[in-house]
C-alpha cells in the first residue's frame, strides 16, 4: 500500500508545554483512531528553536548558519506523520481528522519508495 506524509501546518505552539494539554488530548485522540495506519511521525518544537543551514557555492562550500525557521510564515510546520492508505482519497480522509487540520491545514504528499 502507498504511504503519504501528513505534514501539519498549525500555530507555533510548543507541545511539551503545560498550556498544550488540551490540544495533545485531540492528538491522542487522533493516534489511537488511526492507529491502524500511521507508520510513523513526530511534533516539532516551535519554529524558535530551528536552525536553518545553507551552503554556499554548492557541494563542499561554505556552510552558513541562521537562527530561526526558513521562512516566516502565519502556521508553522509542527509536525507530520507518515500513513499508510489504500489511496490518496482515503490519506485525505485520515488528514482530515488530524487536529492541525481543524485550525490550520495538512499538506498531504506520496512518498518515494526506493524498493525497501
Amino acid at each position: 500500500m502507498p504511504q503519504y506524509a501528513a505534514i501539519i501546518y498549525a500555530s507555533d505552539v510548543d507541545p511539551t508545554r503545560p498550556e498544550a494539554a488540551d490540544m495533545m488530548k485531540d492528538y491522542d485522540e487522533f493516534g489511537a483512531g488511526a492507529r491502524a495506519v500511521i507508520r510513523g511521525g513526530a511534533a516539532l518544537y516551535p519554529t524558535a528553536t530551528a536552525t536553518t543551514v545553507r551552503v554556499t557555492g554548492g557541494k563542499g562550500g561554505d556552510i552558513v548558519t541562521s537562527d530561526g525557521p526558513y521562512a516566516e510564515t502565519k502556521e508553522a510546520l509542527t509536525g507530520f506523520y507518515l500513513i499508510e492508505c489504500a489511496d490518496l482519497d482515503e490519506a485525505v480522509k485520515v488528514a482530515a481528522q488530524i487536529p492541525g487540520a481543524w485550525d490550520g491545514a495538512i499538506e498531504v504528499r506520496p512518498v518515494v519508495d526506493f524498493g525497501q
